[in-house]
């Protein structure tokens, strides 16, 4: 790796303003590759992954995710002035914002461990695509945007197993604007124990 995993880690931030610039197809599939790498219970690989590389498709996708969006089960009301969410922004109306490539990462249905392993994927997608420079974020509301009607005529169109379901997606492209800068981190989040 070019970077040390422990400041990739650091640096890299949750996108949320892309270019129209595409992926090129190496760099897209050491993303997943990353992802096919990730920890997963059991070394069951359990999780699958639909790539979406189509402006048109995402946009559709982005919108029925956008559509599931429930402001009454937040925890908190702001993300950021930088890189606005739906949080910040309810004009927004796609939950891709933009991003020319989406990875939509399936796991099994009823499997105990299926949300950790789902975002255990993403996660290692993220920390490769930031590391190849490229931009991305992790959005929920993957189990919602295929509920929908139109979800569900996705899934069975894609060939999607009916044990799967959709845990999250990753937004994958270039940053519009300036990458943001790291951000201070919260005091009072560790607590060591002897006993």
């Amino acid at each position: 790796m070019s970077k040390e995993i422990l400041n990739i880690m650091k640096e890299r931030r949750s996108i949320r303003k892309y270019t129209d610039q595409r992926l090129n197809e190496e760099d897209l599939n050491k993303i997943i590759e990353a992802g096919l790498y990730a920890p997963n219970a059991g070394g069951g690989q359990r999780s699958m992954l639909v790539v979406m590389n189509d402006r048109e498709l995402v946009e559709k996708i982005g919108r029925l995710n956008a559509g599931c969006m429930r402001r009454d089960k937040l925890a908190g009301g702001y993300v950021s002035a930088d890189q606005p969410s739906l949080i910040d922004d309810p004009t927004i109306k796609s939950g891709f914002y933009g991003a020319p490539t989406v990875v939509a990462v399936f796991a099994q249905k009823r499997f105990l461990y299926n949300i950790p392993d789902a975002f255990c994927c993403a996660e290692n997608m993220v920390l490769e695509a930031y590391d190849l420079g490229i931009a991305s974020c992790i959005v929920a509301r993957g189990e919602e945007t295929f509920m929908t009607p139109e979800g569900l005529e996705y899934l069975k169109k894609w060939n999607v197993p009916e044990n799967m379901e959709c845990k999250c997606f990753v937004l994958l492209g270039y940053v519009d604007g300036e990458y943001p800068g790291i951000k201070e981190r919260r005091v009072g989040r560790v607590m060591v124990v002897t006993e």
